[in-house]
């Protein structure tokens, strides 16, 4: 049977259409957030400041300029603290969270196997893009850049493999926020531990107990006399 009003059903129809799309905008916005602000909370250490995680996760999503500050507190007493700031326009276009999570913990376990676990705004730069970093050694150490290896067509299990690491290994650490080079030096660690341990004492044999001679045979009783 028709509707007797056409336009009021037009208007429903309209409105119930208008309310999913927007709980839908609502429902993606929300896991889009939840999962930027996972990420923005794992490599705070990493980033240095809550604020420069929150820019990298924003600035690899979006394929958009990375700003970060790097604070360097005052070398005397009453002195001031000194902040450089770093931008940089990351080497690949628009990552998925994935990807950035595999971004991320590959150049914080890059750094980290040179010793450095609180990077600088430009060391983590050179990390993302290459370049130049200077050790604490006073040596120089050249970083080919995980989003350049990536911009010039690498899958990142063969960017992985480039920077020595292996991608499994790699993700699997960052889900606890420990570096896949901090876990290697740790096991490394323990074998050096384990192999300077010393050996046990060797016991000496026990002695062999003597054998214990044979009873002789107990001779058989002569029959009883009148016995049968």
């Amino acid at each position: 049977m028709k509707s007797r009003h056409p336009v009021l059903t037009a208007l429903c129809a309209g409105l119930l259409a208008a309310l999913a799309a927007t709980a839908f905008a609502a429902t993606g916005t929300t896991t889009t957030n939840h999962e930027a602000s996972k990420l923005a909370t794992t490599y705070t250490t990493f980033a240095g400041s809550e604020t420069n995680s929150e820019a990298l996760v924003k600035g690899l999503s979006g394929g958009t300029s990375i700003t970060l500050e790097t604070v360097t507190p005052a070398t005397s007493s009453g002195g001031a603290s000194s902040t450089t700031t770093t931008t940089f326009q990351p080497a690949t276009g628009k990552l998925g969270y994935g990807e950035v999570n595999i971004t991320l913990a590959l150049a914080k376990d890059e750094l980290a196997a040179l010793g450095i676990t609180a990077p600088t705004s430009a060391e983590i730069e050179a990390a993302l893009n290459g370049g130049t970093i200077t050790l604490a050694d006073g040596s120089t150490q050249t970083m080919q850049g995980v989003l350049a290896l990536r911009a010039q067509g690498e899958g990142w299990g063969q960017i992985a493999n480039t920077l020595g690491f292996k991608l499994g290994d790699v993700v699997s650490a960052s889900k606890t926020d420990h570096s896949q080079a901090g876990a290697d030096h740790g096991r490394s660690g323990n074998a050096v531990a384990a192999a300077n341990r010393p050996e046990r004492p060797v016991h000496p044999d026990h002695p062999q107990r003597p054998d214990v001679p044979q009873r002789p045979d107990i001779p058989d009783h002569a029959g009883r006399p009148g016995g049968h």
